[in-house]
């Protein structure tokens, strides 16, 4: 690729051709102060945050936008580059509220950095402000538009990297605002809940409902038995929120911290993961001997599921009819663990911890009742149990390692790999392989499904059996699979398809930021796991096969398809709202 050279604040700078002034800035190890630009999207400009100026330039360009020139000189710090950010920064705040204090994002506010950064100390703008009803409409998602400051970063994640076009840009001008069309609620729209706007926005606009005080008065009652289950790549992520180094695995710290907060059991979601993959392993075998749909189509990511029933509704039949591990966990406490333990199912409050926004949604789906009540009860996101674990005064990074309680504390490396793109799909073949063929998988590591390209394929061998394999994670991705299968050329068996970037480590409820560089640590951190534990495939789980002894009997059988398999329902009507 040709290099060009440049001077930035004189220094000479090597750079690509068509890099923008603010790669070759940060490449060089010069900080130009950004709002609007996010590393996972397409920079847009909007905001003029981080202008500098360009020699032979009549006004000042914006960096993130603005390509480089052999021979350009740049000053990012001048006093009008200073004076026009400031100001910039003023009128954003002018017309915005003042309650940082009890802010969501309050000390993770991108604007409130960034006026720190450039010594604004002082409103000077005064006058009519943007007023707006919050919209906490919907079971996951809190939009407080008077925080927006339209950098338009919420837009384009749903657009570009999700494909599900929820929020856009109304109006014009003083008038603008951003949001679903028409200003209708987020509840009316294709909104899929992912949470993807939430990690993108700089500011308090964007959050996740948090159930805090709900759960802080279940485990004050003496009469509930509370028990929390925790997903697998929040262990590997929560440590983030206490200032551990992003890919740092902290389950035991994270057990011990909410045995502390007073919850009756500690248990793991990798448990019912090991779980999902029996069931979802014999459903795949048995649709590739009765002649079933197919691809199948794993159904653990409630953001994916909101997807197709909404865009696709059609291919539902191609959906594996296993509840995420979320949801086979409610259904399992209220009954195996109840019975087992004589406690009554309706004093039993699950709560999830799980690191997406779109599971607050799937626990409220009617269809989650399959223990006679609502399966699980609250789902707190990392950020809100990292707030919870603060709120307790309890010093995290000093703790010491706790274990999960059995029996639905104990899994398996297979499962713990459930939190990276990919890990759903390794975890199956592992223990499908040696289902088909009677023996011992050599290597359990299948890493041609492992990375973080859009889509993968891979084809495994089974003795004679070969399974087409493909994995997509992020929505516009997953699009690309389901026209493919609408077009008939899908030529897989089996596909696995994750709503975020990453899987479930780059959820909506994960610690901010997020981008692709944290999200490659924690996975690397997920693999760790994996072959840190002495068990790696999920059909040599004893827990899960007694559970199969004592309760279910049998793979896809009777209970387990009252219990474990459900029904998914097409959403045409706003999905149509959401193309007009």
């Amino acid at each position: 690729m040709q290099r060009i050279t440049l001077n930035i604040n004189g220094q000479t700078v090597e750079a690509n051709a068509g890099s923008t002034i603010l790669d070759a800035a940060s490449q060089a190890g010069i900080h130009i102060p950004t709002l609007c630009y996010h590393p996972d999207l397409k920079p847009e400009g909007s905001c003029r945050v981080c202008v500098v100026e360009v020699a032979g330039q009549a006004t000042l360009c914006p960096a993130c936008v603005y390509p480089v020139a052999e021979g350009m000189i740049v000053a990012t710090h001048s006093p009008k580059v200073r004076n026009a950010r400031k100001m910039i920064v003023e009128l954003m705040l002018a017309n915005h509220p003042q309650d940082c204090l009890t802010c969501a994002k309050n000390q993770k506010c991108e604007l409130q950095s960034l006026a720190k950064e450039l010594g604004v100390t002082d409103i000077r703008f005064k006058g009519e402000r943007t007023l707006a009803k919050i919209d906490d409409s919907n079971p996951s998602i809190i939009r407080d538009a008077e925080k927006c400051i339209l950098c338009r970063r919420c837009l384009r994640v749903c657009h570009d990297i999700q494909s599900v076009g929820a929020l856009c840009a109304n109006q014009r001008g003083w008038e603008t605002t951003i949001g679903p069309a028409s200003g209708e609620a987020l509840s009316e729209v294709a909104c899929v809940y992912c949470g993807q706007c939430i990690n993108r926005c700089p500011t308090g606009a964007l959050k996740a409902k948090d159930p805090a005080q709900k759960v802080w008065a279940a485990i004050s009652d003496p009469e509930k038995h509370v028990v929390v289950q925790t997903a697998p790549a929040v262990r590997a992520a929560i440590g983030e929120e206490f200032g551990v180094p992003a890919g740092s695995l902290v389950t035991g710290k994270m057990v011990t911290a909410l045995r502390s907060m007073g919850f009756d059991k500690i248990f793991d979601t990798d448990f019912t993961a090991d779980l999902t993959i029996i069931e979802e392993g014999h459903e795949l075998l048995q649709r590739l001997a009765d002649g079933g749909t197919l691809p199948m189509i794993t159904s653990c990511s409630p953001g994916w599921i909101n997807f197709i029933e909404a865009f696709y509704p059609e291919q539902l039949p191609h959906l594996s009819t296993c509840k995420s591990p979320q949801q086979m966990f409610g259904a399992l406490a209220k009954t195996y663990y109840a019975e087992k333990m004589g406690i009554d199912p309706s004093k039993i409050v699950v709560v999830s911890i799980m690191p997406c926004a779109a599971k607050k949604f799937e626990c409220e789906r009617p269809e989650m009742t399959s223990s006679g009540y609502k399966d699980v009860d609250y789902v707190l996101t990392t950020r809100e149990i990292a707030g919870m674990i603060r709120e307790a005064g309890i010093d995290f990074v000093s703790l010491d390692n706790g274990e999960f309680d059995a029996p639905l504390g104990m899994s398996t490396g297979a499962a713990v790999i459930f939190g990276a793109t990919g890990g759903v799909m390794e975890a199956a073949l592992r223990t499908v392989y040696e289902v088909v063929t009677k023996q011992t998988l050599a290597d359990v590591e299948i890493t041609a499904v492992r990375g973080m390209e859009g889509v993968r394929e891979a084809e495994i061998d089974m003795n004679g059996t070969k399974v087409r394999a493909a994995v997509a994670h992020g929505l516009a991705n997953a699009r690309k699979l389901l026209d493919l299968i609408k077009e008939g050329k899908a030529d897989y068996q089996f596909i696995e398809v994750m709503a975020c970037p990453g899987g479930c480590i780059g959820g909506g409820g994960q610690p901010i930021p997020t981008n692709a560089e944290i999200r490659e640590k924690r996975a690397t951190a997920i693999y760790a796991a994996d072959r840190g534990l002495p068990i790696r495939k999920s059909h040599e789980n004893r827990a899960v096969a007694q559970l199969y002894e004592e309760f279910l009997i049998e793979p896809l059988g009777h209970k387990s398809h009252e219990l474990l398999h459900t029904h998914y329902t097409p959403r045409v009507d706003k999905a149509k709202a959401e193309t007009k």
